[in-house]
């Protein structure tokens, strides 16, 4: 790669006949030559996009020539290699914006699985904590009663009143304990709520599908979108339109207004994509919304069963679990009968075209 790239500074420094005898004849340029990018000549090369960033492809293995791609620009529109080179950038570009779509997809995934992974602790309200730290009063008082009535008792010689008084002053400690625990929860409950309160939120870039701060700093929020990764996606988008616009007038100019052979055939499937893409996140949409009502329902009635006191919320969850096993069973059924239906339908539209031919 670095005896390439030498070779190409030569070349403009130079030029590309720099080697040439002065008895051999010159060759000519013609853009058709494999050594050429023919990502380049169409629009530009992707590999010049995203240097030195996280998907970085790396150095591109062909040559660059503005001079040649001048000659690809001045070619016929409707020159079939021409719409080859240029139909080729096209699935390039698709691919890596299909792969970018798919990280913004995970990352959104990831954002809701982290918001539903809080757990909501339940905290004491503080007059309840006042309560508790009475009661805790009361009893090492009382405790304090007790162990000095069974070292009373075990110097009378009553050994058995002396046990009996001890065991009950380890009850009460044990309770003691309890309410001294409620107390510390209710505490590290506050603290937990705080941290969640100050902690950032995230939200995914539609276009890069990095990571951003929800109202984050307007210098940071500007260096993003400038930055390598993102203008390099959003130049992909731009140049797919307008490269598929060139595609589309030089077809049907090549023949004549009409459609070319297997066009039609290959814009139904496309639009059968479409289709199944926008059906396939129409229906992860309404799942993610059942999930969050599902989520507060259940946060609802977990808040509701602490302020009354009952924790045996097991039956709610395996209700919740057989609901959500119920749903995921009619979806996949839904989906096959519409994965069945396109292809019912494919298969027509195929019999259809060779009746045609």
């Amino acid at each position: 790669m670095a005896v390439l790239a030498a070779a190409q500074l030569l070349d403009e420094l130079m030029g590309r006949n720099r080697n040439v005898a002065p008895n051999e004849k010159v060759k000519e340029l013609n853009w058709e030559d494999s050594e050429y990018c023919k990502y380049f000549l169409a629009k530009f090369c992707p590999h010049d996009l995203f240097v030195n960033t996280r998907v970085d492809l790396g150095a591109c293995c062909k040559v660059h020539d503005e001079e040649v791609r001048k000659l690809f620009q001045k070619a016929k529109p409707n020159h079939h290699r021409k719409l080859q080179y240029q139909e080729d950038f096209l699935r390039f570009c698709n691919s890596m914006l299909n792969d970018v779509e798919k990280k913004i997809v995970k990352g959104k995934q990831r954002l809701a699985l982290s918001a539903s992974g809080k757990t909501d602790v339940p905290s004491i309200s503080p007059a309840q904590t006042q309560k508790n730290q009475e009661q805790i009063n009361i009893l090492n008082e009382r405790i304090n009663d007790l162990e000095a009535e069974a070292e009373q008792a075990g110097t009378d010689g009553n050994v058995e009143q002396a046990q009996g008084l001890m065991k009950l002053c380890d009850q009460l400690k044990e309770e003691r304990d309890g309410l001294r625990k409620q107390i510390e929860n209710g505490h590290f409950s506050a603290t937990a709520e705080l941290a969640a309160a100050q902690e950032k939120q995230m939200e995914v870039c539609e276009v890069c599908g990095a990571f951003l701060i929800v109202g984050d700093a307007q210098q940071r929020i500007d260096d993003h979108l400038m930055g390598k990764q993102h203008m390099g996606f959003a130049r992909l988008k731009i140049a797919i339109e307008e490269v598929s616009e060139l595609v589309k007038v030089a077809k049907e100019k090549q023949y004549g207004g009409r459609a070319g052979p297997g066009t039609e055939e290959k814009r139904e499937r496309e639009r059968d994509l479409r289709k199944e893409r926008e059906f396939e996140r129409s229906r992860s949409e309404q799942r993610e919304r059942e999930k969050d009502k599902e989520r507060e329902r259940d946060r609802k009635i977990r808040e509701k069963k602490v302020k009354t006191g009952d924790r045996s919320d097991r039956r709610e969850r395996e209700s919740y679990r057989e609901r959500e096993a119920h749903r995921e069973k009619e979806r996949d059924v839904e989906k096959e009968k519409d994965r069945s239906r396109r292809h019912r339908d494919s298969g027509r539209r195929h019999h259809h075209s060779h009746r045609r031919h």
